[in-house]
């Protein structure tokens, strides 16, 4: 459905409003499931979740079992707020369903034949305790309001989503998140950081079995509220490589890879909880920086080599790169996932400078700054027109925005992790 720009602004807007407000996200799930309502089975058992993207500042890359996804090295990463970017999942089980049956973004995906989405459901199934829900069939719609699989962690949030809105429908405790995160790390590696909120640290784990893999809390939300972050959306389409894929070849080909976990993690990870606890930016943003391009080196280390950034990722770290060459000293941390976009670590007092900095070299001539601009939590300047939203399942609507170089940038900051709405 193409939805009109002033009512996609203003959908947009009452989203993220209404997510500011417990009282009313009964009305988001109302909108999305609509009059199905009414017309879902008598057994039926439905919940619905919102999760968040993270972005990485210590990276996961290598795993060292396939099967239970045991990363190579600890990782740990910041959660931003689910107001400017989230997965969102509805799901409804009901024994009159004969099988599962999954849409994302309006697409239809095999559940049974996925053996991520499989796992977290049999798990949870044992976690329940209830032999009874083995019997029910699973009805999800799961949409992102983002790009999907172009470098923006959306399967971190999606299947955070996924695990956190299904262990609400087996009824499993919200005292058992640690063990959720666990899960989470079954259907994707960094899913597992996305159901805390503030700074997360994925332990590697030692066990064999997986059971002390988990992610924890480092810091909330509240700890660091200066913190902003700025997301430069180079590529909307999905990767060349998938993250599976060239982590699997990292892993065989890299020597790097294995120098980088045993070497040089352990110390990076003390130094980067010690900046975060005392709010040290400059220790912070170096370290950022320094893993960021590490990880990017043992992708060209790998045979064949993977290639994430691109020309316009590398314009982007040469900006910052001069914005922070500066008598003020390094006020901007760029790091990259696998893929182009890039995400900016930085501090309010120096978040509006660095986004006009942005759009002054990235914004083409002829477009509004302020419909390249995407900031529905209203952070900065541009946000006087209500900005773009995004048009239902789809994610944002790019047809107005250009084909090559930096498509959008969203202004965002550290939020919280993965939520039941309904």
């Amino acid at each position: 459905i193409e939805v009109p720009a002033a009512a996609a602004a203003a959908a947009a807007q009452r989203e993220a409003a209404e997510l500011n407000h417990g009282s009313t996200r009964q009305r988001i799930h109302q909108r999305i499931m609509g009059e199905e309502l009414k017309q879902l089975p008598s057994d039926a058992v439905s919940a619905t979740c919102i999760a968040p993207v993270n972005i990485a500042v210590i990276k996961y890359w290598g795993k060292r079992d396939e099967k239970l996804v045991l990363p190579t090295n600890d990782s740990l990463s910041g959660t931003l707020d689910p107001r400017a970017m989230r997965s969102r999942t509805t799901i409804v089980a009901s024994k009159s369903f004969e099988s599962h049956s999954m849409t994302l973004n309006g697409k239809t995906v095999s559940v049974e034949s996925n053996k991520r989405l499989m796992a977290v459901i049999t798990t949870l199934q044992d976690m329940a305790g209830k032999e009874d829900w083995k019997n029910f069939g699973l009805q999800i719609t799961s949409d992102n309001n983002f790009p999907t699989a172009a470098g923006l962690a959306s399967s971190a949030s999606g299947l955070a989503c996924f695990t956190k809105c299904l262990a609400k429908v087996y009824g499993i405790p919200d005292t058992k998140l640690e063990q959720l995160t666990g899960v989470a790390r079954q259907g994707s590696g960094s899913a597992c950081r996305s159901l805390h909120g503030g700074f997360v640290m994925w332990d590697m784990g030692k066990s064999t079995d997986g059971k002390d893999s988990l992610a924890k809390q480092i810091v909330d939300e509240s700890h660091w509220p200066e913190m902003r972050v700025l997301i430069c959306v180079v590529s909307k389409g999905e990767k060349k490589t998938g993250s599976t894929l060239g982590m699997q070849s990292s892993v065989k080909t890299s020597h790097l890879l294995k120098y980088r976990a045993e070497k040089v993690v352990p110390q990076r990870m003390e130094e980067m909880i010690k900046a975060i606890k005392a709010k040290d930016f400059d220790a912070f943003a170096k370290l950022t920086m320094t893993d960021s391009n590490q990880f990017h080196a043992i992708c060209l280390d790998t045979d064949p080599p993977l290639f994430y950034m691109n020309d316009t990722s590398r314009d982007i770290i040469e900006e910052i790169n001069e914005f922070n060459n500066t008598p003020k000293g390094i006020r901007a941390a760029y790091t990259y996932d696998a893929g182009p976009n890039a995400a900016i670590y930085l501090l309010e007092k120096d978040f509006e400078d660095c986004l006009a900095m942005l759009v002054k070299q990235f914004c083409p001539k002829g477009y509004d700054p302020r419909d390249f601009v995407f900031d529905p939590m209203g952070l900065t300047s541009y946000n006087s027109k209500g900005n773009k939203a995004s048009s239902g399942s789809q994610g944002f609507d790019y047809s107005k925005l250009p084909d090559s170089g930096v498509k959008m940038i969203i202004a965002t900051k550290v939020g919280a992790g993965a939520s039941i709405i309904s």
